[in-house]
Protein backbone atom coordinates (compact mmCIF):
# COMPACT_ATOMS: atom_id res chain seq x y z
CA UNK A 1 0.00 0.00 0.00
CA UNK A 2 0.69 3.37 -0.95
CA UNK A 3 0.17 6.87 1.17
CA UNK A 4 1.02 10.11 -0.11
CA UNK A 5 1.16 13.28 2.47
CA UNK A 6 1.73 16.79 0.71
CA UNK A 7 2.47 19.87 2.92
CA UNK A 8 3.93 23.32 2.36
CA UNK A 9 0.47 25.15 1.41
CA UNK A 10 -0.29 28.19 2.26
CA UNK A 11 -1.48 32.05 1.83
CA UNK A 12 1.36 33.93 -0.51
CA UNK A 13 1.46 37.05 -2.59
CA UNK A 14 1.15 37.30 -5.95
CA UNK A 15 5.10 37.30 -7.33
CA UNK A 16 5.88 34.99 -4.47
CA UNK A 17 7.01 31.38 -4.04
CA UNK A 18 5.93 28.27 -2.29
CA UNK A 19 6.98 24.84 -1.75
CA UNK A 20 5.37 21.74 -1.55
CA UNK A 21 6.07 18.47 -0.16
CA UNK A 22 5.02 15.00 -0.58
CA UNK A 23 6.33 12.24 1.38
CA UNK A 24 5.70 8.97 0.29
CA UNK A 25 5.45 5.19 1.91
CA UNK A 26 4.76 2.01 0.83
CA UNK A 27 6.31 0.34 -2.15
CA UNK A 28 7.88 3.20 -4.39
CA UNK A 29 9.65 2.21 -7.30
CA UNK A 30 12.20 5.20 -8.27
CA UNK A 31 11.13 5.08 -11.64
CA UNK A 32 7.61 4.99 -11.39
CA UNK A 33 5.97 8.24 -12.26
CA UNK A 34 5.20 10.68 -9.69
CA UNK A 35 3.66 14.45 -10.32
CA UNK A 36 0.92 17.05 -9.16
CA UNK A 37 -2.38 17.98 -10.00
CA UNK A 38 -4.33 20.82 -9.04
CA UNK A 39 -7.94 21.74 -8.72
CA UNK A 40 -9.62 25.10 -7.72
CA UNK A 41 -12.70 25.64 -7.43
CA UNK A 42 -15.63 24.75 -10.03
CA UNK A 43 -12.83 23.60 -12.37
CA UNK A 44 -11.37 20.44 -13.42
CA UNK A 45 -8.60 18.51 -11.84
CA UNK A 46 -5.43 19.68 -14.24
CA UNK A 47 -2.05 17.99 -14.48
CA UNK A 48 0.39 20.72 -13.30
CA UNK A 49 4.09 18.45 -13.34
CA UNK A 50 5.67 14.98 -13.62
CA UNK A 51 8.33 13.38 -13.03
CA UNK A 52 9.88 10.63 -13.56
CA UNK A 53 13.83 9.07 -13.29
CA UNK A 54 14.44 10.68 -16.36
CA UNK A 55 11.94 13.48 -17.80
CA UNK A 56 9.94 16.10 -16.15
CA UNK A 57 6.75 17.31 -17.61
CA UNK A 58 5.04 21.02 -17.06
CA UNK A 59 2.04 22.09 -18.32
CA UNK A 60 2.08 25.32 -20.13
CA UNK A 61 0.45 27.58 -17.55
CA UNK A 62 3.43 27.25 -15.15
CA UNK A 63 6.44 26.24 -17.41
CA UNK A 64 9.41 28.75 -16.21
CA UNK A 65 7.71 29.46 -13.45
CA UNK A 66 7.48 26.03 -11.53
CA UNK A 67 10.13 23.29 -10.77
CA UNK A 68 9.47 19.67 -9.70
CA UNK A 69 12.34 17.00 -8.31
CA UNK A 70 12.00 14.09 -6.27
CA UNK A 71 14.64 12.81 -3.79
CA UNK A 72 13.90 8.60 -4.22
CA UNK A 73 16.15 7.64 -1.24
CA UNK A 74 13.83 9.90 0.95
CA UNK A 75 10.72 9.29 -1.17
CA UNK A 76 10.41 12.62 -1.51
CA UNK A 77 8.32 14.50 -4.22
CA UNK A 78 8.84 18.62 -4.39
CA UNK A 79 7.39 21.31 -6.12
CA UNK A 80 9.04 24.78 -5.92
CA UNK A 81 6.56 27.28 -7.50
CA UNK A 82 7.56 30.83 -8.00
CA UNK A 83 5.91 34.16 -9.67
CA UNK A 84 2.97 33.01 -8.45
CA UNK A 85 0.06 34.14 -9.91
CA UNK A 86 -3.73 34.45 -8.25
CA UNK A 87 -4.88 32.01 -10.81
CA UNK A 88 -2.72 29.18 -9.36
CA UNK A 89 -4.82 29.18 -6.29
CA UNK A 90 -6.00 25.43 -6.09
CA UNK A 91 -5.72 22.19 -3.76
CA UNK A 92 -2.64 20.65 -4.81
CA UNK A 93 -2.43 17.12 -5.06
CA UNK A 94 0.51 14.58 -5.14
CA UNK A 95 0.32 11.42 -7.13
CA UNK A 96 2.06 8.10 -7.67
CA UNK A 97 1.37 6.31 -11.10
CA UNK A 98 -1.89 8.26 -11.26
CA UNK A 99 -3.21 5.90 -8.44
CA UNK A 100 -2.50 6.73 -5.13
CA UNK A 101 -3.52 10.60 -4.39
CA UNK A 102 -2.43 12.49 -1.27
CA UNK A 103 -5.28 14.50 0.44
CA UNK A 104 -4.16 17.51 -1.04
CA UNK A 105 -2.55 21.22 0.30
CA UNK A 106 -4.45 24.28 -0.64
CA UNK A 107 -2.52 27.55 -1.58
CA UNK A 108 -3.77 30.29 -2.26
CA UNK A 109 -2.32 33.56 -4.02
CA UNK A 110 -3.74 36.82 -2.95
CA UNK A 111 -3.00 40.40 -2.38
Amino acid sequence: QVQLVESGGGLVQPGGSLRLSCAASGSIFSGGVMGWYRQAPGKERELVADITSTDAYYADSVKGRFTISRDNAKNMLYLQMNSLKPEDTAVYYCHYLNRYWGQGTQVTVSS
